[in-house]
């Protein structure tokens, strides 16, 4: 008779989703701020549609109304509170701990998000988003200890 074979543990899958806030209203140069214009609102609602099959157990956005108001419709829609992150902690222990095995979605800037998604893949693959893309999709697997990312573009 044959031994049993050892159960292998089976990592478990953390997927991310990174955007970036949608379309601001530029009439303020002052203004550091901004609500979404017009067609932020729109993109807004092009998200929460991209998104509706998707079920988030954890939404994260900056605290920057821009962003909120990019994910708030998609927050209510998955039934998951946003919850605030700082640009300047990305990626942390703690945070890689509490979205194990989760599917989250990150609202970001043109310059968090891309350096958010070259944290988790290990490398400096991702250059600063131009500032007229506000339709970019980073979708980042990791399953135990390998990472892989796809960038899509939605409009």
């Amino acid at each position: 008779m044959k031994p049993p074979k050892p159960e292998t543990e089976i990592p478990e899958i953390s997927t991310y989703y990174f955007i970036r806030h949608a379309e601001k209203d530029r009439s303020d140069p002052n203004n550091e701020d901004p609500d979404l214009n017009e067609d932020g609102i729109a993109r807004a609602a092009l998200w929460t549609k991209v998104f509706q099959n998707i079920k988030f157990d954890e939404i994260y956005s900056t605290e920057y109304k821009r962003t909120q108001q990019t994910v708030s419709a998609i927050s209510l829609q998955s039934d998951v509170k946003l919850t605030p992150y700082s640009a300047d902690n990305l990626y942390s222990e703690d945070f890689k701990m509490r979205t194990q095995g989760k599917t989250v979605l990150v609202v970001g800037h043109s310059d968090t998000t891309p350096q958010f998604v070259n944290k988790i893949i290990g490398e400096d693959r991702y250059p600063d988003i131009d500032d007229a893309d506000n339709g970019s999709l980073y979708i980042v697997t990791v399953v135990g200890d390998k990472t892989k990312v796809q960038l899509l573009t939605i409009d």
